[in-house]
C-alpha cells in the first residue's frame, strides 16, 4: 500500500530541499572565498564543518580532500536544510506579500541560525569556520545563506507567474 503523504507536506519538503541547496551552495562559495582571501586557502573554512566527525584537526586541515572538504559540505548542506525548513514552515503558515516581508524573514532566520550556531550549540557543532576566517566575513556568510533562502523563493514565485500565461 503506498504511503499518502498530505499536499502541504510535500509541498514544504520540495521548498525546503530547493531553498536549502541554494543556500548551502551560496554560503559555502561565500565561506570557500572569504577563506581564500583571508588564509589563501579555499577550502580551510569549508573543512571546519567536519570537526562534527574528525574532531580538532579538521580545523587545521586546510588543504581540499574528501574526508574533511565533502564531509564538511556535506554537514553544512544539512544544517542549511534544517534552517530552509524553518525558513520554508514560517513562509507557509504566515505567508507575506512583495519582497520586503521575505527578506525580512530570510533575514531573521540566517540571524538566528549565526546566533544558535555561536551561542547554544557546543563548539564541537559549531560551524568552525571561525577559526578560519573573520566577524565581518562570517557576517558576510550568514547574510549570503539569507540571500540564498531569498532566491530560491523568488525563483518559484516567478515560475508561478510565468506558467499562468
Amino acid at each position: 500500500m503506498p504511503i499518502s503523504i498530505p499536499r502541504k507536506l510535500s509541498r514544504w519538503a520540495v521548498h525546503t530541499a530547493v531553498s536549502g541547496a541554494v543556500a548551502s551552495t551560496l554560503s559555502s562559495v561565500a565561506v570557500a572565498l572569504c577563506s581564500a582571501r583571508e588564509t589563501g586557502r579555499p577550502s580551510a573554512g569549508v573543512n571546519a564543518a567536519s570537526q562534527w566527525i574528525w574532531g580538532r584537526r579538521a580545523k587545521r586541515h586546510v588543504r581540499a580532500s574528501w574526508r574533511y572538504t565533502a564531509v564538511g559540505y556535506a554537514i553544512h548542506h544539512v544544517s542549511s536544510m534544517l534552517w530552509a525548513g524553518v525558513y520554508e514552515y514560517w513562509c507557509t503558515r504566515s505567508p507575506t506579500r512583495g519582497t520586503a516581508g521575505k527578506l525580512g524573514k530570510a533575514a531573521a532566520v540566517a540571524a538566528l541560525a549565526c546566533t544558535i550556531d555561536y551561542t547554544v550549540t557546543p563548539r564541537r557543532f559549531r560551524p568552525g569556520f571561525e577559526r578560519h576566517i573573520g566577524r565581518p566575513s562570517i557576517a558576510l556568510v550568514y547574510a549570503t545563506f539569507a540571500a540564498g533562502l531569498l532566491a530560491a523563493h523568488a525563483c518559484r514565485a516567478r515560475g508561478k507567474r510565468l506558467t499562468r500565461y
